[in-house]
């Protein structure tokens, strides 16, 4: 069961879909094929749709938004353009970078004669002042309906489904804290809407006939103050009400603070999410249902979206994540090939060890590190590096994995993040923590005669002298760690040896 609602008939079209590794593309993708449409995707790194399991159904361009002449491949022949990207850190003029890249893709869409263009756009107050995430996403609403193409802009508040942002923030401040002190916001209106109800919008909207170019309004069934929507995810998941408090004192950047520390969501991400909380967001209008009829048995509501989303949790079928999306200023590139690094200072940290266990058995401990298993060696210290991370506004140690056992590549694990996957053989993260440099973490899983050899590499390339002194400054714990990674990990293979040894040897028939 998919967490869309069933979809109109559609007949088969040529679709491009940007941001197709981001949360809401992740899911669309799958459902376009699935409706008969023929779909190409734009995206900067390729790899990063190497595991995923529609990869092989489509056409991928390899490109940048912001790169004009990529831009106009991947438009042409094109019949409808979703635009699905927006930035969502706090760094830089991103107003301006969103505002261009809205107009080289406008230009391609125009210059390709694309027959539609659908965006995901934000719902947002009539008359206050606008946040300036609100503000770029409305401006890059009027640039594709200037466009020249027909566009239809869907403005969505809240969305609610496993691995999206809003409900991840939601369900973790209400485990977390058994009281809340909270800005005013809580007690603002919200109309959250289903992840399946926006997949089914996105999906209907390919349909819709030329002359339609303006923007709508979506929503669920629900009007809620934020402070019910905690305590309605607190029903749903067997745990008391909480007790909200509303505070005037704790600003829009003191709150993204707050939860920057007490949930997985990175300041970078809180600030954008908090800054939309603001005013009251609801559904102004609902001429949406005079084009695109209500899915079938009706929107869905806030505790069954809440309750959807809990049971694809506990069954491992979390789609995709806020955590697809790269964090912005964290490193992107890969690993140098370059045996020697030539031009570059490098630090490495080799350990390697033998076991008797399988390289099978070793290859499952890898693939099930970080989240819930740990890193096997000293927790309490990768502990607090998690939370210097969050101090300094990074992703810290509590992301956590989307499945328990198994990764692909792109997948964020803790404060790492997947850039390369050879299943049964080698595991190399990224470091996406805040450090002085760039920074990876090799695992191997080597055939060694009857048994298995591990090998770890931890690679640092300093930045600076501040890198050179970092690198010196944990130079200690490295011992500590790394070589506790390693005689654990071995350590767990082999018991998992042991385990297998013991059930065949109890399933053999006793000898009378």
């Amino acid at each position: 069961m998919t967490d869309s609602s069933a979809t109109p008939e559609s007949t088969s079209k040529m679709v491009l879909v940007t941001g197709a590794t981001g949360y809401i593309g992740g899911r669309l993708v799958p459902r376009l094929l699935e409706a008969g449409h023929r779909v190409r995707v734009l995206v900067r790194n390729p790899l990063k749709l190497v595991d995923v399991p529609w990869a092989g159904s489509v056409e991928i361009v390899e490109g940048d938004l912001s790169d004009a002449e990529a831009v106009r491949r991947a438009c042409d022949g094109i019949e409808v353009l979703y635009y699905l990207v927006h930035a969502m850190g706090t760094r830089g003029d991103f107003e301006r970078a969103e505002r261009a890249i809205a107009e080289t893709v406008a230009s391609a869409a125009a210059a390709a004669g694309v027959g539609r263009i659908v965006y995901l756009g934000a719902l947002h107050p009539l008359r206050a002042t606008l946040s300036p995430h609100l503000r770029s996403r409305t401006e890059v609403g009027r640039i594709l309906l200037e466009s020249g193409v027909p566009t239809v802009v869907l403005q969505a508040g809240v969305v609610i489904g496993s691995g999206s942002a809003s409900f991840e923030m939601i369900r973790h401040l209400t485990d977390v804290l058994p009281y809340m002190p909270a800005p005013r916001w809580v007690r603002n209106r919200i109309q959250p809407i289903a992840v399946r109800d926006v997949l089914y919008y996105l999906l209907a909207a390919a349909d819709l006939p030329p002359e339609i170019n303006r923007a709508y309004d979506i929503g669920g069934p629900d009007v809620l103050r934020y402070g019910q929507m905690m305590n309605g995810y607190a029903l749903e998941a067997g745990l008391p009400q909480r007790a909200i408090a509303s505070l005037p004192v704790l600003t829009p950047w003191l709150a993204s603070q707050w939860v920057n520390l007490v949930t997985p969501i990175p300041r970078s991400l809180a600030v954008p999410i908090i800054s939309s909380l603001q005013n009251d967001c609801v559904v102004h209008e609902h001429d949406i249902d005079e084009v695109i009829p209500p899915p079938p048995g009706g929107l869905t509501g806030y505790r069954t979206a809440v309750r959807l989303a809990l049971g694809k949790m506990r069954e491992n079928q979390v789609e995709t994540s806020w955590q697809d999306a790269s964090v912005g200023g964290a490193p992107s590139d890969p690993l140098p090939s370059d045996p020697d690094w030539a031009g570059h200072t490098v630090f490495v940290d080799v350990k390697e060890r033998r076991t008797d266990a399988s390289p099978e058995q070793l290859w499952s401990v890898i693939e099930g590190i970080g989240g819930k298993n740990g890193w096997y060696s000293f927790p309490l210290a990768w502990a607090l590096r998690g939370w210097m991370d969050k101090l300094v506004g990074g992703v810290g140690l509590r992301r956590g994995r989307r499945d328990p056992h198994r990764l692909q590549t792109g997948d964020a694990l803790d404060f790492w993040r997947v850039e390369r996957l050879e299943r049964g053989s080698l595991l190399r993260l990224r470091a996406e923590m805040r450090v002085p440099g760039l920074a990876w973490l090799e695992m191997q899983a080597i055939p060694d005669g009857d048994g298995a050899l591990y090998r770890q590499r931890a690679i640092f390339f300093p930045r600076g002298l501040s890198g050179r002194l970092y690198w010196l400054a944990i130079l200690p714990f490295h011992g500590i760690i790394f070589n506790g990674m390693a005689n654990r990990i071995t350590a767990t293979a082999a018991a998992l040896r042991r385990d297998a040894l013991q059930v065949s040897a109890e399933a053999q028939p006793a000898v009378s």
